[in-house]
């Protein structure tokens, strides 16, 4: 009798954790439900952290860069920079105020964050021959922020989070393991989306504050050839990277060039060229 009573009161347990881990489960879905949103072109999005808590992330993260990586002394280069960052905002970001740095570093890269922040690497200046071009990076870039894509990005980490703590628990299988399908099958197929989603509305912005689009796809021709040199004539493959291959990214910005240019012409008509060269 005490070895059944043992046993029952085991299977209790066993049983009352399992409903406990369902109870977890299905609270954890209410709450991810609960808080998707819509993003510009109509994805769908998970937004776990507000507005405010984004903007205290992005303005920490902007001051540790400063402190990490010196500005430049090439007041040109700042001109040129603030120059196209001031159209674009002024175009498509009105009400916000937007910090500009170009920092002195060969990286070929750019940056927005939620809280007004832009920083442009020297770098990438050598690869974007104009300011039209540079435009297509700054663009992309502030409608990384626009869209929500860094809110999504970290409340996506965390679902990973608690979705693999509860299915650690349940399965028994290697929580790490798990975490490394959920990158690749769940968390980049986001990441890859915001990527194509900020090409298209950093095209339509870059247009509207009077930037050429037809050289959108010309620095991303830029891109590639630099990549390449770097990588010795290779890439890593477009399943296992956040953004999509340059080739796909040309391609797709050629196919919207239709739509982009009568933005571009009806701002040029209206005396809205900005001369940032």
């Amino acid at each position: 009798m005490r070895r059944s009573a043992v046993i029952g009161t085991s299977l209790i347990s066993v049983a009352s954790m399992s409903v406990a881990l369902i109870a977890v489960a299905l609270i954890a879905v209410a709450l991810i439900a609960a808080a998707c949103v819509t993003t510009p072109t109509g994805r769908s999005q998970l937004r776990l952290v507000s507005d405010a808590q984004m903007a205290a992330m992005g303005s920490t993260a902007f001051a540790q860069l400063q402190q990490e990586t010196p500005p430049t002394s090439d007041t040109k280069k700042v001109r040129t920079v603030d120059c196209v960052a001031e159209a674009i905002t002024r175009t498509v970001a009105p009400e916000e105020t937007w910090e500009v740095r170009v920092f002195d570093a060969p990286e070929v890269n750019a940056f927005a964050l939620p809280g007004g922040k832009i920083g442009v690497y020297t770098g990438l200046l050598k690869v974007a021959e104009n300011p039209d071009q540079l435009a297509a990076v700054i663009g992309h870039e502030v409608a990384h922020v626009l869209a929500g894509h860094s809110a999504a990005r970290v409340s996506n980490e965390l679902a990973a989070q608690l979705g693999i703590t509860v299915l650690g628990q349940t399965t028994g299988v290697d929580p790490q393991l798990i975490g490394l399908g959920a990158n690749l099958l769940l968390l980049l197929p986001y990441s890859r989306g915001d990527e194509t989603e900020a090409d298209v509305l950093g095209l339509q912005y870059m247009a509207k504050s009077g930037f050429d689009p037809r050289e959108a796809p010309k620095l991303w021709a830029n891109m590639s050839k630099q990549a390449m040199s770097k990588q010795g004539g290779g890439a890593p493959p477009e399943f296992l990277s956040t953004h999509p291959a340059n080739e796909t990214r040309i391609r797709e910005l050629q196919e919207r060039l239709p739509q982009a240019l009568p933005l571009y012409e009806a701002t040029r008509a209206q005396g809205g060229q900005p001369k940032c060269g």
